[in-house]
């Protein structure tokens, strides 16, 4: 049995919209990126129903931002923590556990202002964290740090208003969602990095309604191998 930890980042909540008509059983999300991540998650059920799945949806219940005091607590030993360091890491600790648990890290995201959204990063703050995530070794030159955890794969659903932002794409330089989350995944011991993308939003044209028809086939082939490789 597998475990996928689903992560929604949009701040978008549940409503009606434009889904191609020929689409079936996607929920009707104002978040695209949730649809999608959806859709996957439903393909990959039909598959392996006996699979867990824990969902956190960080754009509706954002965590908190780290602080000095937090910084404090986590670089202070466990057996030496006061009861309210404790409880400032409590929320850590659990985001923690929630990804040691997980094979497969499903998550979805909107871009907002070229990036990643503000809930997202919290999360990703609140989890790369030394001798938790990750291991600093100076003994090691120039790279000292190492992820104390291997062997995850990581599917990225993403949506953008405008477009061109893949390799060689005419806005390839001013994409800092998916290149910034493969890069801190691999402190969460990502070794496999899958991305599917949904553009043209703010045209609303038909070339939007190609890509969120190719991202959704995308999504249940994707789904499909995996569960067949894993």
């Amino acid at each position: 049995m597998k475990t996928l930890l689903h992560i929604d980042a949009s701040a978008q909540q549940i409503s009606d919209i434009a889904i191609p008509e020929d689409s079936e059983n996607i929920p009707r999300h104002s978040s695209i990126s949730k649809a999608i991540a959806t859709s996957f998650i439903r393909c990959w059920r039909q598959q392996k129903p006996q699979d867990k799945v824990i969902h956190g949806d960080v754009g509706i219940n954002p965590p908190g931002f780290i602080n000095q005091a937090w910084i404090a607590a986590v670089f202070t030993p466990d057996d030496k923590r006061s009861e309210a360091q404790r409880t400032l890491v409590a929320l850590s600790d659990t985001l923690i556990e929630e990804v040691d648990q997980a094979d497969v890290i499903v998550m979805s995201s909107s871009m907002y202002n070229y990036g990643m959204p503000a809930a997202l990063k919290s999360w990703f703050d609140q989890i790369i964290r030394i001798n938790k995530t990750f291991t600093f070794d100076l003994t090691r030159g120039d790279y000292p740090l190492e992820p104390k955890m291997s062997g995850k794969t990581l599917v990225l659903i993403t949506s953008a208003g405008e477009f061109g932002f893949a390799v060689g794409g005419i806005r390839e330089k001013m994409n800092h969602l998916g290149p910034h989350i493969q890069t801190l995944s691999h402190y969460l011991g990502v070794e496999e990095f899958h991305e599917i993308n949904v553009e043209f939003q703010e045209f609303g044209d038909q070339r939007h309604q190609n890509s969120i028809r190719e991202a959704l086939a995308q999504s249940t082939t994707l789904a499909v191998q995996l569960t067949s490789n894993l």
